[in-house]
């Protein structure tokens, strides 16, 4: 009796844990994703990129310069949002801002390979069809995992990396000590791996009290990169408020216009 209940009081727990993993595996895309937030009508938009039966929208602006820049969003951030400061401090710049798959206005749900795929289709129109000679790319949050990406399949002019990290697992396990996250995760935004090879300009800009990327998780992306980026600390700024101040804004339009 002593044995089946001691096997009881193990296997219990043991289970609940595996039976736990089992949930957050299965549910993870519900937890790094949010395009509820942010959902718009598509008739406010006026970009569309198709991708087989799959039509992606968002906005283009200043079309016709020799310079491109393609904005790649945070989670949950409504990237129409983006368009003011985008117009007011790159005037030199056509920019474009994309929804991912099942946010904004885009049809789809989101995954990293089919975002990583939407994304260089995004820079090849950009580059190819619309005459642009120079494209840099600008990516928040979730966003930087998307920029770093295309910065590793493309000839990015110059990158721009707010709120980033080194990778998605870095990050969860972080906020998740006591679950097995390398084993578990399947859309990793592995940055750090995929910059390892990136000679260009990257300008990092880091919130010195972001409650969602941890500190040490930008200063391994930072310390990873074959050439040493810029870094832009605002020292006040959280997660969600960095850049918010127009003055913020003019060191990284100092960094696009060299």
């Amino acid at each position: 009796m002593a044995t089946r209940l001691l096997i009881a009081l193990v296997l219990v727990p043991v289970l609940a844990y595996v039976g736990l993993c089992g949930l957050m595996y299965a549910k993870q895309r519900d937890l790094t994703y949010f395009p509820q937030f942010t959902r718009v009508d598509a008739a406010r938009t006026n970009f569309e990129l198709r991708r087989g039966d799959v039509v992606l929208r968002g906005w283009s602006m200043n079309p016709g310069q020799r310079h491109a820049l393609i904005y790649f969003g945070g989670n949950a951030e409504s990237i129409q949002n983006m368009r003011e400061n985008l117009a007011a401090w790159f005037p030199e710049h056509s920019h474009y801002l994309l929804a991912y798959r099942g946010y904004g206005a885009s049809d789809g749900r989101p995954e990293e390979a089919l975002l990583f795929a939407d994304a260089l289709a995004l820079f090849d129109h950009v580059k190819n069809q619309t005459g642009t000679e120079v494209v840099s790319v600008m990516g928040r949050s979730l966003g930087s995992g998307v920029a770093s990406y295309i910065a590793s399949q493309r000839p990015v002019h110059r990158l721009v990396l707010i709120t980033p990290f080194d990778s998605l697992a870095g990050v969860a396990g972080h906020h998740y000590p006591w679950l097995p996250v390398d084993l578990l995760i399947r859309d990793r935004f592995d940055s750090a791996r995929h910059l390892a090879d990136f000679r260009g300009p990257v300008l990092i800009v880091s919130a010195g009290r972001d409650q969602v990327i941890p500190a040490q998780s930008t200063d391994r992306l930072a310390a990873s990169l074959p050439v040493p980026p810029e870094v832009l600390m605002l020292p006040l700024a959280n997660h969600d408020t960095a850049l918010a101040e127009s003055t913020e804004w003019q060191p990284v339009a100092e960094y696009l216009r060299r």
